[in-house]
């Protein structure tokens, strides 16, 4: 599939991209790159193959989600570094 000015400006335009003048060219080789590929995979012949909704076949290992008191500002602080009452101490991070 070809690529023009007139496209890329548009797809730049739908993705809010600021295309450099001078980059381009260079671009649009990339992107034709791109579709060359992309054409090549609807060639396979994906017939009896299942879709894929996630690349590994790894199942997560979860813990019983068992009810437990919730943790206590006492034990909460215990270990703090800095600490004022009821909350921790923080260095200041915006001014």
């Amino acid at each position: 599939m070809k690529i023009d000015h007139q496209t890329l400006e548009k797809i730049a335009h739908l993705a809010r991209l600021e295309i450099k003048p001078e980059k381009a060219d260079g671009y649009i080789k990339d992107m034709e790159e791109i579709l060359t590929w992309v054409e090549k995979l609807n060639e396979l012949d994906t017939e009896g193959v299942e879709p894929l909704t996630n690349m590994s076949f790894e199942e997560n290992a979860l813990r019983e989600d068992i009810k437990e008191a919730p943790l206590d500002h006492q034990r909460a602080l215990k270990n703090a570094p800095k600490k004022d009452d009821d909350y921790f101490r923080v260095p200041k991070v915006l001014d």
